[in-house]
């Protein structure tokens, strides 16, 4: 049955004079003629996203911390499973009701009161994107040398800290994104249907290219688990497991919150649910393994274990280098597309839809990521970013409990499209802010800030129960902010009927 707002969904812009300040083209919802996204189509985003240097890397944290393989592998997999949740709950809002993700906060946090998370997932993005540009920019720096001997490696450019060949292989890499950012979202859509399969491909040679090499994947696939009888680290198996599980879903808690920007042009929620089913937890799992068994493999082959794919590729020589150096360009390139530029892109434009479109925001997304001079926060800060990035699952959590309180309980699913997009409708609150969904943010947040100061280093100790608690940061934000957002919206207002 369809409610009133739904039959509203393609024509808020002609019938119900939204107010300038909160609507434009790119933000309006998307036409039935925009809807053209199939379940392959979203499987292939989330293989786009998936093949990446991260993930290939990804297991071998746990592997080192004393995990086994097959141990480390199923807990990317599990992690994986439990950000789908509200990976299809928060991407049920955008194909219903075809909405980017700033648009569906003003539901819960209000009109003005989107910008602040909607800008928060963004800043997190705009980091990730200058430094996967620039590690992008890296491998293609690093193979062209291997290939010409390094005819362009050069002296150092004063203040830049970088030669001219790294610059130059930069700004090549970050001119491809600012094509598609061109483009639009539907180009973004057609390199990752197309690259999935290739992506997928090339994933399989490595492993072929391994097990044929070394006879075998070696000695660590069958090296087992620390953490048994007589084990290095006997019975410490949880103390591992759980900080890795919330790192593994941490890693795309991004993604969940803004997960509308993509499903918002799914052709139903069959198509939303199993494209996300089958192209998130399976590829997460299989990259990962693949990521173990070939740096199994290089213990063989080389004498050490090259868990690098880009140090790896400088190996391997001939051929292989120039396929690699092709799957690795396009490995960053499809998942920094989708994963930190859609969303800053959208964000940018929220904050002034008037004087913002989808590519203008696209365009400042890239511009900050060069003015950010990814190479020296990597140089001197690397693991306090990824500190930084990575403590942010402590922010993001919240906001994905208050959206899907607001959006599953509160709402029933129902929205008002032409309230989304008025300065006087249901959702302005107090003056375009909700205070409850500011208040249960903050309370979901504090209990994860004294473990998240003691890990980024600015204080040397916090209570014991602290640093468990930051162990589950991503749960334990979510669960909390949930619980009081529902709470007080039940106290404060009157739950739509």
């Amino acid at each position: 049955m369809h409610t009133q707002a739904d039959s509203l969904q393609y024509d808020i812009s002609a019938s119900s004079s939204p107010s300038a300040d909160l609507w434009n083209e790119d933000l309006a919802p998307a036409r039935a003629e925009d809807k053209t996204w199939t379940w392959q189509s979203i499987s292939g985003l989330w293989v786009g996203m998936v093949v990446c240097v991260p993930t290939y890397m990804m297991a071998a944290g746990l592997v080192a911390e004393g995990m086994s393989w097959w141990q480390a592998i199923l807990t990317v997999l599990l992690g994986n499973i439990i950000v789908l949740v509200p990976m299809i709950a928060i991407g049920h809002a955008g194909t219903k009701h075809g909405i980017p993700f700033p648009v569906l906060l003003r539901s819960s946090f209000g009109t003005a009161g989107a910008k602040l998370p909607a800008m928060l997932r963004g800043l997190v993005a705009c980091g990730w994107f200058g430094i996967q540009t620039w590690v992008g920019g890296s491998a293609i720096y690093i193979i062209v040398n291997i290939m010409t001997d390094n005819a362009i490696a050069g002296s150092v450019i004063g203040f830049l800290g970088i030669d001219m060949g790294q610059l130059v292989c930069f700004l090549l890499f970050w001119a491809m994104h600012v094509v598609f950012i061109a483009y639009g979202t539907e180009s973004i859509r057609w390199l990752e249907t197309y690259a999935a399969p290739f992506l997928i491909a090339m994933g399989l040679a490595l492993l072929g290219w391994a097990y044929i090499k070394a006879g075998g994947f070696g000695e660590m696939l069958s090296t087992p688990s620390q953490f048994i009888a007589g084990g290095a680290r006997e019975g410490q198996f949880w103390s591992v497991f759980w900080p890795g599980l919330t790192a593994m879903v941490g890693y795309w808690a991004t993604l969940a919150l803004n997960i509308p920007d993509f499903t918002r042009f799914a052709r139903s929620q069959k198509d939303q649910f199993v494209g996300q089913a089958l192209g998130l937890p399976l590829p997460m799992a299989l990259f990962a393994f693949i990521g173990v068994a070939v740096t199994s493999a290089t213990v063989v082959i080389y004498g050490r274990a090259i868990w690098d794919p880009v140090e790896l590729t400088s190996q391997m020589g001939g051929v292989a280098v120039v396929i690699a150096l092709i799957a690795l360009i396009l490995a960053t390139l499809t998942t920094n597309l989708a994963a930190n530029v859609v969303a800053p892109a959208n964000g940018f434009s929220n904050l002034s839809p008037s004087k913002i479109s989808f590519k203008m925001g696209g365009y400042l997304t890239a511009g900050i990521g060069i003015a950010i001079m990814p190479w020296k926060l990597l140089e001197s800060t690397s693991a306090y970013i990824f500190t930084w990035l990575i403590g942010y699952s402590a922010l993001l959590g919240p906001v994905a409990g208050i959206m899907v309180a607001d959006y599953f309980v509160i709402r029933k699913t129902r929205l008002n499209h032409h309230a989304l997009f008025r300065n006087d409708g249901e959702y302005s609150y107090r003056n375009g802010w909700n205070p409850v969904a500011l208040i249960a943010l903050v309370i979901g947040v504090l209990p994860n800030l004294p473990g998240f100061l003691h890990v980024a280093g600015f204080v040397d100790s916090v209570p014991t129960v602290f640093q468990e608690i930051y162990t589950y940061a991503w749960f334990v934000g979510l669960a909390i902010a949930a619980g009081v957002y529902l709470l007080l919206m039940h106290n404060s207002m009157k739950t739509p009927e």
